[in-house]
């Protein structure tokens, strides 16, 4: 990053956090990926089952590779040996104590907006972990809810799609054409605004640019 980035992001980085917390989230600042990892895995209650969704940010920063090291009990979607089974880990995920992932866009005053194509990232998010934690590189923070929109169909999705290979229409162009198409990434989009219970999702807001 420049250090006109490093600049804006240790400005912009701590109001970030004081407006997630005025919306109920437990929220902090780091301004390392190493010191967000230390503060992510020490958001994990002692004990907890602990999932996540698909993460390029928490693979970067090596919360993945912490999780696989054998000092947590996972549920690994990854460890099935068929689709049937994968699918079994994801349904299971969704009742993990800890949830890990990350978000596709985030504004300024709070707000969270996420895409996907299955709808088990964004569901457990929402409803079914006791404790939701999510780090968050300040790349993806946006002034308003539509600048979210806008990031996460036309930035965040059409670089998914060309990760994992989908035949979508952004596959060609590189945004969004509000497809139907059977490979669409987009098909389940959500908006948190508040965490309720109060605390139940933790932000770790890194001052990085972390994934797409």
């Amino acid at each position: 990053m420049t250090n006109a980035e490093v600049l804006r992001n240790q400005k912009i980085g701590p109001r970030v956090v004081e407006a997630l917390k005025k919306r109920h989230f437990e929220a902090y600042y780091c301004d390392t990926a190493q010191e967000a990892k230390v503060k992510a895995l020490s958001l994990i209650p002692e004990g907890d089952v602990v999932a996540w969704g698909g993460s390029v940010t928490l693979e970067q920063i090596g919360v993945i590779d912490e999780l696989r090291s054998g000092k947590y009990n996972v549920i690994d979607r990854d460890t099935a040996q068929s689709g049937a089974e994968r699918v079994q880990l994801m349904r299971q995920a969704l009742l993990a104590d800890t949830y890990m992932a990350s978000s596709n866009a985030m504004t300024e005053d709070g707000q969270l907006v996420n895409i996907d194509g299955n709808g088990n990232r964004v569901a457990a998010m929402i409803y079914g972990p006791k404790n939701v934690i999510l780090v968050i590189g300040m790349n993806k923070v946006v002034k308003t809810l539509e600048d979210a929109w806008q990031r996460a169909r036309n930035l965040a999705a059409p670089t998914n799609v060309q990760r994992f290979g989908l035949e979508t229409p952004c596959s060609v162009t590189g945004s969004c054409a509000d497809c139907t198409s059977p490979d669409c990434i987009c098909a389940y989009i959500s908006t948190i605004r508040v965490s309720r219970p109060a605390g139940k999702i933790k932000i770790v807001l890194v001052g990085e640019n972390l994934g797409f």
